[in-house]
């Protein structure tokens, strides 16, 4: 949940980039990375290994002032994207505000797609959360690739629920809809934070531009 620092003047929400190995949530964090200036970013923080490319999460917070007297700042996370690590991405999900769930559009991958949304719910409900609860957009990346499975057929598999979501085209490694798709999210949760909250000013506004 969001963190508030009065004595700070701060509040703090987390975000965390769930998906199946390689689907390209570390490289959604990295262009989002490159494209703020630094006086408004920290440290990108990526752990790697020969098995998958992020072992443990990246990093980065946002700093935004969204709502007034307050400076709002912004933790993006990635988990690990192979079962094995399963673990660390309970231990990365603790206290989530939104989620961005990434879809590798690509035919062969959509088995590991299923099960990494099944593990998402099912890590979820084992902090006593729900997705359908809690802020979330999907993107379906890697669409500049042959052998795509269509939109409507990834609508089906991730977006077919009560809960009817955003959902962004997206080819993260140029660039393309990585703003909208956290923009999105970060709406949701300020929106959500101001409804739970009720403070009595409140301007949303997205936590960066490309």
């Amino acid at each position: 949940m969001s963190i508030i620092n009065y004595a700070r003047k701060e509040i703090q929400f987390k975000i965390v980039y769930y998906g199946a190995a390689l689907c390209g949530k570390t490289t959604n964090l990295a262009y989002i990375h490159s494209r703020i200036d630094a006086g408004h970013r920290g440290d990108l923080v990526s752990l790697a290994t020969a098995a998958d490319r992020t072992l443990f999460f990246d990093f980065l917070p946002v700093n935004a002032v969204v709502i007034k007297g307050f400076n709002t700042k912004f933790q993006l996370y990635t988990v690990p994207g192979q079962v094995i690590y399963n673990a660390t991405r309970q231990l990365v999900l603790r206290s989530v505000d939104g989620v961005v769930f990434v879809v590798d559009s690509q035919w062969d991958k959509m088995e590991e797609n299923v099960e990494s949304f099944h593990n998402l719910r099912e890590n979820l409900a084992k902090q006593n959360m729900n997705l359908d609860e809690i802020p979330y957009v999907v993107q379906y990346n890697k669409r500049d690739l042959d052998n795509i499975a269509p939109v409507n057929y990834l609508d089906f598999l991730f977006n077919n629920e009560k809960k009817r979501v955003q959902s962004f085209d997206a080819v993260s490694s140029t660039g393309q809809n990585v703003f909208a798709t956290l923009n999105a999210v970060s709406q949701l949760l300020l929106h959500k934070f101001s409804k739970d909250n009720n403070p009595a000013e409140s301007t949303p506004a997205a936590p960066a531009t490309a």
